[in-house]
């Protein structure tokens, strides 16, 4: 069944590099809980305790707004294929904006995405399975193009205009210093 790991032993490593899709969890001090899902190959293993994602833009910016007030983070992943198993990794995280001396390092390690607003820099100190024998079977089809087109389509000025509207507080109104701490 389930177990604990202070560190992300190597065969989980491989787990997580495989997989296609996660989840991550935040939440504030109070407020709302937010869990969203995560693809589109955003996701490196920098060490045993270490994970950094890219976020693009998108209807909300709750996981930024949270981890600026409140660092815990949790990063959730679920065998959809072969042996059932759940993978939590809990820690403690840092939103890092373009204009932050470590974004251009961390930028070039993924393809660029258009859209692309921060990067989320995981510090792991608990790793958690458990048996996901109730996780149904899916068969991974494909990536979605639609968020990436209409990010192109925008362009970096209609991006920055989104985050303008939609991007700049939570929904429990929480700042995200989204244009403050990308150069506007």
């Amino acid at each position: 069944m389930g177990k604990r790991y202070t560190e992300l032993p190597e065969k989980l490593k491989t787990f997580v590099e495989a997989q296609k899709l996660f989840f991550v969890g935040t939440a504030a001090a109070d407020g709302r809980v937010n869990i969203s899902p995560k693809g589109m190959d955003s996701l490196r293993v920098l060490g045993k305790n270490r994970i950094v994602w890219l976020n693009v833009t998108g209807s909300g910016n709750e996981t930024s707004a949270h981890v600026q007030e409140n660092a815990r983070m949790t990063l959730m992943f679920a065998a959809f294929e072969g042996s059932p198993m759940i993978l939590r990794l809990y820690g403690e995280a840092r939103v890092i904006h373009q204009s932050d001396p470590e974004w251009e390092e961390l930028f070039a390690l993924f393809d660029p995405l258009p859209g692309a607003r921060q990067i989320f820099d995981l510090t792991i100190d608990l790793v958690q399975t458990s048996c996901g024998m109730a996780v149904p079977f899916f068969d991974y089809a494909g990536e979605r193009t639609q968020l990436n087109d209409w990010a192109r389509k925008k362009g970096k000025d209609g991006i920055r205009a989104y985050w303008k509207e939609k991007n700049q507080t939570s929904l429990d109104g929480k700042p995200t210093w989204i244009l403050e701490k990308n150069g506007e």
